[in-house]
């Protein structure tokens, strides 16, 4: 992982994400990687904030830019690991949040972790 890749990504992630563009968002992730996140379960009702696959978390994640349409993330680092990144940035209503990326060998994510402060 190297820091040139990991800010166009970042950089990327954020603007598909505050152009509200689902489809340039899914385009970062493979076909069936595996997402986690706390608002699955508030979203989704998936008791285990777990869902695999683009249909399922592009079903999500549409149905979430349609509970918040004036969803906005505010970039704040980029944190680098081995064949992972993680974004901190400002969600939702300002909430302070920190995702972890891994990729797979054709730099598309395969695993991803959402976490929000409290």
């Amino acid at each position: 992982m190297d820091q040139k890749f990991a800010e166009r990504f970042a950089s990327d992630w954020i603007d598909s994400w505050n152009a509200h563009d689902l489809d340039r968002i899914l385009s970062h992730y493979a076909d069936d990687f595996e997402m986690s996140s706390p608002v699955i379960i508030q979203v989704t009702g998936e008791a285990s904030g777990m869902l695999k696959g683009k249909a399922a978390v592009g079903a999500y994640w549409k149905k979430a830019l349609q509970i918040i349409p004036d969803l906005k993330f505010e970039l704040l680092s980029v944190l680098i690991g081995v064949g992972s990144i993680t974004l901190h940035y400002k969600g939702a209503r300002g909430r302070l949040a920190a995702e972890v990326f891994h990729f797979g060998p054709d730099q598309k994510v395969i695993r991803a972790f959402a976490h929000y402060a409290i």
